[in-house]
């Protein structure tokens, strides 16, 4: 990706939950916030229950805005740990989330409307939150003035795909509430009052489709530069193939699928297969591993700090990660800027970004398919293990000019001139065609 020389815009940036210590989107809202602000003056509103974490490690940011709401978020802190027992990925949750993310911008806008209004802002970017059904009211705030707003990486309302127990939605009806958000208060004056929208997957780009015009593909997840390192030996002859899955132990990231996939080979003792997470999917699991006699070729590591799990992760050879409904896939891109190879389900954001030239998808056709594809994907491996090791240099090539914060930071920075209208229209690549490197050979089963 090219270098922009242009000069230093300021940003207003929009980001409540950015927390150098949080994960998922938290970890997100900092890390791309620290990559801008390396190139940018960033000022970057966040939560007063984000501050004093922020303080310590402010970084590159310019300065913080703290919107303090002590009260609302006392009445969340406590319906998300008495209501929900801190179970974030319940969707009835997710909806409840709403209103905080409307009072929460409200009143951002109210601090900062007057700086805004004094010119102090070239651009006002909302980061987070991702989910492309909270609305944002900056962007209806802005309409008659000269700042543009920019919005993403935006992702979500994914399908759940037929024919795998695994993804049977958890609340039917809740997913059904989502005809609702267009009538939503600020809800259609998000994307049409948007300078610039940036999709973080293509089936996000599809339900945007109207605004193609100002819309951009850019993943929702990056890495940090510093972590694309790989040993350029590859596997001694005769090596065990290290395969590891990591996250969550819950129903649709099918770590059961992994687990059945790679059954000839541990039973031969060609393979070892390392489980990081934890979740309630455990003891399921445990249980399936005894039954399939494999359980002395498998490790349950539990729920490991993030440096751990790197470790782990940068010891494997192969992550076979399955997820039949995964936004982003945030693992997917640190094994590949470590080298290990992926082995993903051609579905949501890890489809997008894994290719032939650094690693292997597998078509959600039916559970049994799925088995088949990834036992023929894992067997080529063994039996091709200098190809393998072409997949692994490649990755780390791949992730490091593709896939870094940094790399994000001057996409964002292109379309953002854009949208100030002080520069050409970003030609960025469009979903799934982030190529690099020639084709692969022993193809993907389908892909």
């Amino acid at each position: 990706m090219h270098t922009i020389a242009m000069n230093r815009l300021r940003i207003l940036m929009f980001a409540p939950e950015a927390n150098p210590e949080g994960v998922t989107g938290a970890l997100i809202g900092y890390s791309q916030a620290q990559a801008l602000a390396r190139l940018h003056d960033v000022t970057l509103i966040i939560r007063a229950s984000c501050e004093d974490v922020m303080r310590r490690h402010q970084g590159a940011v310019q300065s913080l805005e703290v919107i303090r709401l002590a009260w609302l978020e006392r009445i969340y802190a406590w319906i998300i740990h008495r209501v929900f027992k801190d179970n974030y990925y319940d969707q009835v949750l997710q909806a409840l989330f709403y209103p905080l993310a409307v009072v929460l911008e409200w009143q951002a806008w109210r601090q900062t409307r007057a700086r805004i209004k004094a010119g102090d802002f070239d651009v006002v970017f909302r980061l987070l939150p991702v989910s492309t059904h909270m609305p944002s009211p900056f962007a209806f705030f802005l309409r008659n003035g000269s700042v543009p707003f920019v919005i993403g990486p935006v992702n979500g309302g994914l399908p759940w795909p037929a024919g795998f127990r695994q993804a049977k939605a958890q609340n039917g009806w809740a997913c059904r509430l989502r005809k609702l958000y267009p009538y939503l208060p600020f809800a259609r004056s998000t994307y049409r009052r948007a300078a610039a929208i940036v999709a973080g997957s293509s089936h996000t780009c599809e339900e945007l489709a109207a605004h193609r015009e100002k819309l951009f593909f850019l993943p929702e997840n990056g890495i940090e530069r510093t972590l694309c390192s790989r040993s350029s030996h590859g596997r001694e002859t005769g090596a065990r193939l290290e395969l590891i899955f990591v996250g969550g132990l819950i129903r649709w990231k099918a770590c059961d699928l992994a687990l059945r996939g790679a059954v000839p080979l541990l039973r031969a003792q060609m393979a070892r297969f390392t489980v990081v997470g934890d979740g309630p999917e455990r003891n399921g699991l445990e249980e399936l591993v005894k039954s399939l006699g494999i359980k002395n070729e498998v490790l349950f590591c539990g729920s490991l700090i993030h440096d751990e799990a790197m470790d782990r992760l940068r010891a494997a050879d192969v992550l076979v990660f399955p997820s039949v409904h995964d936004f982003g896939g945030g693992v997917v891109f640190e094994a590949l800027s470590l080298g290990v190879v992926p082995v993903v389900a051609d579905f949501g954001g890890p489809g997008d970004i894994v290719h032939p030239a650094v690693g292997r998808k597998v078509t959600l056709t039916n559970e049994a398919d799925v088995i088949c594809q990834i036992e023929q994907i894992l067997r080529c491996f063994v039996q091709e293990p200098d190809r393998l090791h072409e997949l692994q240099q490649n990755a780390v090539s791949y992730a490091r000019d593709h896939l870094s914060w940094d790399a994000k930071a001057q996409a964002l920075t292109s379309i953002m001139y854009w949208a100030l209208g002080q520069g050409p229209k970003p030609n960025l690549p469009p979903p799934k065609t982030l190529q690099v490197g020639s084709a692969a050979s022993c193809e993907t089963v389908r892909a």
